[in-house]
């Protein structure tokens, strides 16, 4: 850590407190409120990097892919009004998946907030629903301190993203400044409730049918060597939420995939066969519960999850035990029994016999299932996979298994279009080790599609496959089997050539249109690295994702393929 006695500007306070924090990338897009803090990037000579944006939204996204590919907090800086108004979905999604984060905001001056002046946002209240917390910084002397406590909340307990928000004339001021004196807090442990966990205990040894069910929390709490462990030894079989998808090593025997509205079926018949059914770090979201009364209805449910809110919120457990994941695994390895599950084990092999994931390519035409297991096949899951939201995000779920923890970055609870790309960016500039795969459909592609400049200047070599179907497919789904097949507000005909669109910003494109074509143009474009490849396969329009249960029903209404039958619509539909 640089020491420092001398008078410095507020903002070049914030860069070398920041550095000292040890950040290595700052996402921003520049303006009026906050020129004094991108001045200061210029003149500490700092080692942080600027990653100049072309709107808000992407920064989030990026520092959020960058995020939640290496556990520590991204960093987006934006100037007032409009650029801290952009930034309002990025913050939702990281605050709905628990990713750390500081957005740093421009304000204007200090004397004419609440006067209506120019680009003046009130940017706190703004973002109080999708923040874990926030702070406006009435004084240089508080900057150092504020950066300091701000980062340990986005960090400490569930994660989340944290605004700070920096009037110009603060950020101008000059200040004596000697140092920003890091001190590292540790989280305070939760205290373990021995007796819920010991219960927890008994209900595993004394089942025949145990099941894992993993969420993020698993990951979140570096917990993933002691889950492995436990699967192992325990010969306990798991499914993973969607954002759960790599703490759990999806090419081994005992993975049964996601579970859930899309979720593999052999996942969900293991959830109804189940007589234990144990929760580490998932919050019980409806897209795996589905009818919450029915929900594993022959299991005795186990919730652990450090969020003491999330306990007995959507499903009522038998046992329920607030924990972090890390603490809680490592005390279920050394008190489990030993146990013979072979039988178990043989009928979870049974439902993946029976209930296969499956698909057809017919002559002449290019599924998205086809295109996406020889990607998973060609990469040997050992990718980064980002994606955007729809059916092209459930169709990578299920057939890009993922070997590796923060290898899988998806927009979850907020289910935010346009995330994909952009997270990519991040996660590559996190991991320029590693291969990088943004997968978007055309819809979810074209809400951000303009960071292709950013990922252009920077020659970041990540693969960015864009599966055009000229819909907005999920939803034109959803009309099809529960609205009588009334399209509204779904066609996307009049796609740009997304080739030429690539070119337009020097970007190499592959064009891929029928099944022949698949392996050898992936393989093209998977060895490219002198920066970013566009891989725009044009998919049949009108396939729909199975397996799948209608969003409020039971695992009962599981459908499993096409029918002629008329659908039970989806609760609270018309």
């Amino acid at each position: 850590m640089m020491q420092l006695d001398r008078q410095l500007t507020g903002a070049e306070v914030l860069i070398k407190t920041l550095e000292d924090l040890g950040v290595e990338y700052i996402f921003g897009y520049s303006g009026g409120a906050v020129i004094p803090i991108f001045d200061a990037i210029a003149t500490t000579k700092t080692n942080i990097r600027l990653i100049a944006v072309r709107h808000e939204q992407g920064a989030v996204h990026m520092a959020d892919g960058y995020a939640r590919t290496t556990g520590r907090p991204g960093v987006v800086l934006v100037t007032s009004g409009p650029g801290a108004g952009n930034t309002i979905s990025g913050l939702m999604t990281a605050q709905m998946d628990s990713v750390p984060m500081l957005v740093i905001s421009g304000q204007q001056i200090s004397s004419m907030i609440g006067m209506d002046a120019f680009q003046e946002a009130d940017i706190i209240n703004l973002s109080i629903p999708v923040v874990k917390h926030s702070y406006q910084i009435q004084d240089a002397s508080e900057i150092s301190e504020t950066v300091q406590a701000a980062y340990q909340v986005a960090l400490e307990g569930r994660p989340g993203p944290v605004v700070i928000d920096i009037p110009k004339d603060v950020s101008s001021a000059p200040m004596s400044y000697s140092g920003s004196l890091i001190k590292p807090t540790a989280d305070i442990p939760v205290a373990l409730d021995y007796e819920s966990l010991q219960a927890i205990v008994a209900a595993i040894n004394v089942s025949k049918k145990p099941l894992l069910l993993i969420g993020q929390g698993v990951i979140i709490a570096n917990a993933v060597t002691e889950l492995r462990q436990m699967i192992q030894v325990h010969r306990i079989p798991a499914i993973t939420t969607l954002l759960g998808k790599g703490a759990v090593d999806e090419t081994e025997a005992l993975s049964l995939g996601m579970l859930g509205m899309h979720g593999t079926a052999y996942a969900n018949k293991a959830v109804q066969e189940t007589d234990c059914l144990i929760n580490i770090g998932s919050r019980f979201d409806d897209r795996i519960v589905g009818d919450s009364a029915k929900f594993a209805e022959q299991a005795v449910i186990c919730h652990i999850d450090l969020d003491e809110t999330e306990l007995n919120k959507m499903v009522k457990a038998d046992h329920a035990l607030r924990s972090d994941a890390k603490l809680a695994i490592q005390h279920l390895n050394k008190m489990l029994s030993k146990k013979d599950r072979s039988e178990w084990l043989r009928a979870v092999e049974n439902l993946k016999a029976d209930f296969p994931l499956k698909y057809d390519t017919p002559v002449g035409t290019l599924s998205q299932q086809m295109v996406l297991d020889t990607l998973n096949k060609l990469t040997d899951s050992e990718a980064i996979i980002t994606t955007d939201v729809g059916q092209h995000q459930m169709w990578a779920a299920q057939f890009c298994r993922v070997k590796h923890e923060r290898h899988w970055l998806t927009s979850g609870g907020a289910g935010t279009m346009g995330f994909g790309m952009p997270a990519a960016i991040g996660a590559q500039l996190a991991r320029p080790d590693k291969m990088v795969i943004s997968i978007s459909g055309d819809g979810g592609f074209q809400m951000t599609e303009y960071e292709l400049a950013t990922a252009a200047n920077h020659k970041l070599p990540i693969k960015i496959m864009i599966m055009d179907n000229k819909y907005l497919g999920m939803v034109r789904q959803w009309q099809e089997l529960f609205y009588d097949n009334r399209e509204s507000g779904v066609s996307l005909e009049g796609n740009p050539d997304f080739s030429m669109l690539a070119q337009a910003y020097g970007i190499k494109a592959v064009h891929i249109t029928i099944a022949e074509e698949v392996t050898g143009k992936l393989q093209e474009a998977l060895s490219y690295n002198d920066g970013p490849v566009v891989i725009w396969c044009e998919v049949a329009k009108t396939e729909n994702v199975y397996p799948m249960i209608p969003a409020g029903r039971s695992y009962d209404h599981m459908i499993l393929e096409a029918s002629s039958k008329k659908l039970e619509k989806p609760l609270g539909s018309t």
